[in-house]
C-alpha cells in the first residue's frame, strides 16, 4: 500500500522484570475477582452467515479479546469475544484525554497531557483485571508518532499500567480502519474511506472486486485532525472565516491525491462510495437523526445525506458554544472540535461531490479484535451493521 507522508514506524516497549506487559498480543493474569462480566452488546452477523455450522464457537466458553485506541483525542477500550462469524463485546470504555494537545506546536507530548491519557489507561487496565485470560494489542496513532518523547511516554504507561503500547503508523492505522468498515461497501468498484481523528485523518483509496475484497490502491496521512487544526486556527476569531480557512486548507491538500488516482472519472461513472468513520462523522449523523441521546445502533450503518450533512454544518455554525455543550449528541468535550471537524468533513465532501455516504461507528478497536480473533482461528467476518438512511433536517433547524 503506498504511503504518501511518511511517519516514524512503530515502536514497542519491553515489559518489565518480573511481570508480563498488557500488550503486543500477550495474555493478561487473572483477575482480580472472579465471576462472569455482565454480557453487552452482540455485534450482529448477516443473515445468510447466522446460522451455526459445525465447529462453531460457543460465545459464553470463547476466550475474551481486548483493543486500546489511544489516539490524539481520545482513549478508548473495547473487550470481546468471538461469537458466531463475529463477536460479542463484553466491556468497554471511552474518555477525551487530548493527549495531542499543542504537541504539533511544541513537538512533545506535555505532562499535563501524559498524565490525562496515563489516568484513562489505568482504568482501561482495572477493568482488564476483571477478565482472566484476556489478549491485548493496545495502540497509539499521531499524537505519538509526532512526539520527540513519544518513548519516555511509552515506558511511563509500562511502567504505571502494565500496558504495552505499540505506536503504529499510518499504513496500519489506515489498514485496521478499513477491515473494520469493509462490510458497510457496497458493489461498487471504488471507495473513499476517511478517518478524522484529533491529530491527523487519514483518507483510503479503495478497490473492490465482485467479491468484496478490498485492496487499497493509496493511503493519504494529512498531519491535519480536529485537535490540532482547532489549535493552528484559533487566532481567526470569527467563526465562519475560521471554518473557511481550514475547509480550504484540507480541500487543497486533497486535490492532488484526487487527480492521481483520476477520482472524478470514477465519479462521473456511478463507480464510487464513501464511508466515514470518525466521532465527526458520527456526530453529524446523531444529529441528523434528532436523536435525544447518542445510540450507536442507529448511527452505524446509516446512509448520511451530503445534503444533510450541509445542513447539520449551518446548524453547528449557528449554535453557540452553551448550545453545543448542551447538545446529546455533542457534549462538553467534543463542542469546541466541531467546527475544524465540521471543516474536514465538508472539504472531503467538496473533492467527492456524492450524494450519500456510509456512517460506521467502528475504526480501530474493532479492526484489531478482529486480526487478534483470526491470528487464533476463529471464522471471524467484518461486523455487519444496521443499514437504513437517516431522515432529513427541516429546512428551519
Amino acid at each position: 500500500m503506498k504511503q504518501v507522508s511518511p511517519h516514524s514506524n512503530s515502536h514497542r516497549a519491553n515489559s518489565p522484570a518480573g511481570g508480563a506487559a498488557m500488550g503486543g498480543h500477550t495474555v493478561l493474569d487473572g483477575p482480580d475477582k472472579p465471576g462472569m462480566p455482565d454480557p453487552g452488546t452482540a455485534v450482529h452477523v448477516p443473515k445468510d452467515r447466522a446460522k451455526k455450522s459445525p465447529g462453531i464457537v460457543d460465545c459464553i466458553t470463547a476466550p475474551l479479546y481486548a483493543a486500546i485506541d489511544l489516539g490524539s483525542s481520545n482513549c478508548r477500550l473495547l473487550v470481546a469475544r468471538p461469537c458466531d462469524d463475529g463477536f460479542k463485546v463484553i466491556d468497554a470504555f471511552s474518555r477525551v484525554v487530548r493527549l495531542g494537545e499543542g504537541v504539533r506546536e511544541k513537538g512533545y507530548l506535555c505532562d499535563a497531557a501524559m498524565d490525562r491519557a496515563i489516568d484513562a489507561l489505568r482504568v482501561c487496565a482495572k477493568k482488564l483485571r476483571r477478565h482472566a485470560g484476556v489478549r491485548l494489542r493496545a495502540v497509539a496513532t499521531e499524537a505519538c508518532r509526532t512526539a520527540n518523547n513519544r518513548e519516555e511516554f511509552v515506558r511511563r504507561v509500562l511502567d504505571e499500567t502494565g500496558i504495552s503500547l505499540d505506536i503504529i503508523n499510518p499504513d496500519e492505522e489506515s489498514r485496521l480502519a478499513l477491515q473494520a468498515c469493509s462490510a458497510l461497501l457496497d458493489e461498487r468498484p471504488y471507495a473513499v474511506v476517511f478517518d478524522i481523528g484529533g491529530g491527523s485523518t487519514e483518507i483510503c483509496w479503495i478497490k473492490v472486486d465482485k467479491t468484496g475484497k478490498t485492496q487499497c490502491i493509496e493511503t493519504l496521512s494529512m498531519p491535519c485532525g480536529v485537535l490540532c487544526l482547532t489549535e493552528r486556527y484559533a487566532s481567526i476569531e470569527e467563526r465562519r472565516e475560521r471554518f473557511e480557512a481550514m475547509r480550504t486548507e484540507i480541500r487543497e491538500r486533497l486535490e492532488e491525491f484526487a487527480r492521481r488516482n483520476c477520482c472524478s472519472d470514477m465519479l462521473d461513472d456511478d463507480k464510487v462510495q464513501m464511508v466515514g468513520t470518525s466521532g465527526t462523522v458520527t456526530t453529524f449523523c446523531g444529529i441528523a437523526l434528532g436523536l435525544e441521546r447518542y445510540e450507536r445502533h442507529k448511527v452505524d450503518g446509516s446512509d448520511l445525506r451530503f445534503d444533510d450533512a450541509e445542513r447539520v454544518t449551518e446548524l453547528l455554525l449557528r449554535m453557540g458554544s452553551d448550545k453545543r455543550k448542551g447538545h446529546p449528541c455533542i457534549g462538553n468535550q467534543r463542542a469546541e472540535l466541531m467546527d475544524a471537524g465540521a471543516a474536514i468533513f465538508a472539504a472531503i465532501r467538496d473533492i467527492w461531490p456524492l450524494a450519500t455516504l456510509k456512517v460506521a461507528d467502528r475504526g480501530l478497536r474493532e479492526g484489531i479484535l478482529v486480526d487478534l480473533m483470526r491470528a487464533d482461528g476463529h471464522a471471524i467476518d467484518p461486523c455487519d451493521a444496521r443499514r437504513h438512511t437517516v431522515s432529513h433536517i427541516p429546512a428551519s433547524s
